[in-house]
């Protein structure tokens, strides 16, 4: 696991939608609560520019992020975020809280690598799918990767990979294939493309009309 994010946030005691629409707009601030651990749910707020700014990172959503409170670090994930629908500006977060020893879930960006040495690609013209961009994986807080890369290679025109295909780092497993081989879900494959099926359609026209000529030849005496 990469180093940890540290996020500054403050106790809320102001609450309800009235406080928080005021928070955003006069104070610039994310209202937030951390929940879990079985601990109370803690209302927090946090400054707009320090989580928007966290969020651009992709490995934001794939660490343990330490709340400080007053001092306090309070180790957690980001569990959800709720965005304005229009600007995309962050309006809520929450933010679960973790212990070292137990097991989190958690989902972790896919990075596909040797996209452009892909076999279906190179040799017969076809285009890498992305099926899924994230994995929901199980994994102890101190075994969290910040992202799993996906080799895509070897794969030849029409394979596919699924998700018992991916290689996990050690220690971290993928509940959804426990619940049995229907749950295997498609991760990545390479397609047909739409060039391909013309140049297939432009060769059987190209065939049919060879065989009509040959048909059309008149008989001998």
């Amino acid at each position: 696991m990469a180093d940890e994010f540290t996020l500054n946030v403050e106790l809320r005691t102001d609450l309800g939608k009235g406080a928080s629409r005021r928070l955003r707009r006069l104070a610039e601030l994310v209202p937030a609560v951390l929940y879990g651990a079985g601990k109370d749910p803690v209302s927090l707020s946090i400054a707009s520019k320090d989580i928007h700014k966290s969020t651009e990172n992709e490995a934001f959503f794939a660490h343990i992020i330490n709340l400080s409170v007053a001092g306090n670090a309070e180790p957690a994930i980001i569990k959800a975020l709720q965005r304005h629908p229009a600007s995309g500006r962050i309006m809520h977060a929450d933010f679960l809280r973790v212990k070292m020893d137990q097991a989190i879930q958690v989902d972790i960006p896919l990075h596909f690598i040797n996209e452009e040495n892909c076999i279906g690609v190179k040799q017969d013209g076809g285009m890498v799918s992305h099926i899924m961009s994230a994995l929901h994986v199980s994994c102890l807080p101190g075994d969290l990767p910040e992202f799993i890369e996906i080799d895509v290679e070897s794969l030849a025109l029409g394979s596919s990979l699924h998700m018992s295909d991916v290689v996990l780092p050690e220690g971290v497993t993928i509940p959804e294939l426990e619940l049995g081989a229907d749950h295997d879900q498609v991760v990545v494959s390479v397609s047909v493309t739409r060039a391909i099926i013309e140049d297939e359609d432009e060769e059987a026209a190209t065939d049919d009309a060879t065989d009509g000529e040959a048909g059309d030849e008149p008989a001998e005496d």
